[in-house]
């Protein structure tokens, strides 16, 4: 486990599962976590988003089958009512028709729920830092979608320069992201800091004309600097 939250105040998480032991048991788990307070649970997504909007948690960790109110249509809710509030989706689900919609409808980070406690802390930081934070699998399916486009559809209308001119600095790091390496712990594998990460990163979707991770991930692929199926882990 980690320590505190850089601000120094704990992270406040509101959890919403409609099973009621993996509710309790998610709240228990969190509420370990150094940094971290459980401030409230959600039986469905309507009063997921009721909670939220009375409580105004720092991260929503959400479920995605619930009744009344499904996951993905309060992620929207909330992307809507409450910008600065971000979700971190944990389901059981990882298929197309379940992660499009919910990365659609706003949520900065999705797990599933065979994720470690680890991990799960690791998604709560990283989403309330700011960051996009995605299940292995998760990303594998954004990159097989990036690939799937037409060469340059969905960059930026004037798609910047190639590999060519992307240094060796940035060209690793964009062979860390395609690992599926958050910022965090690209930094750690480099031995810099965060903030020099981001910088690359920037300089990355720059040169590339990509708008995110998935599309950079999807560059380094149709340019042949990844090859094979490669690695997804945390985004951010």
């Amino acid at each position: 486990m980690t320590g505190p939250d850089v601000q120094g105040a704990a992270i406040r998480v509101l959890i919403a599962d409609d099973q009621r032991v993996t509710r309790e048991g998610l709240a228990l788990l969190v509420g370990l976590n150094e940094g971290m307070t459980v401030v409230g649970l959600a039986a469905d997504g309507a009063r997921a988003v009721a909670a939220a909007l009375e409580l105004r948690p720092d991260v929503v960790l959400m479920d995605l089958s619930m009744p009344v109110l499904d996951g993905t249509a309060a992620t929207a809710a909330l992307a809507e009512q409450l910008p600065g509030t971000p979700v971190l989706v944990l389901t059981t689900y990882a298929d197309d028709a379940s992660v499009f919609p919910a990365l659609r409808a706003g949520a900065k980070g999705y797990l599933t729920k065979d994720a470690d406690s680890d991990r799960i802390e690791a998604g709560i930081r990283a989403v309330h830092a700011g960051q996009v934070f995605l299940d292995p699998v998760v990303q594998q399916r954004l990159i097989a979608a990036a690939l799937a486009e037409p060469a340059g559809a969905g960059l930026t209308a004037a798609p910047g320069p190639g590999a060519e001119l992307l240094t060796e600095r940035e060209r690793e790091v964009l062979l860390l992201i395609a690992q599926g390496l958050s910022n965090a712990e690209i930094a750690a594998r480099l031995f810099v800091g965060q903030a020099t990460v981001k910088s690359h990163v920037n300089r990355i979707y720059a040169k590339t004309g990509a708008r995110d991770r998935a599309q950079a991930v999807g560059f380094a692929y149709r340019a042949g600097l990844v090859s094979g199926g490669g690695g997804g882990g945390g985004g951010g």
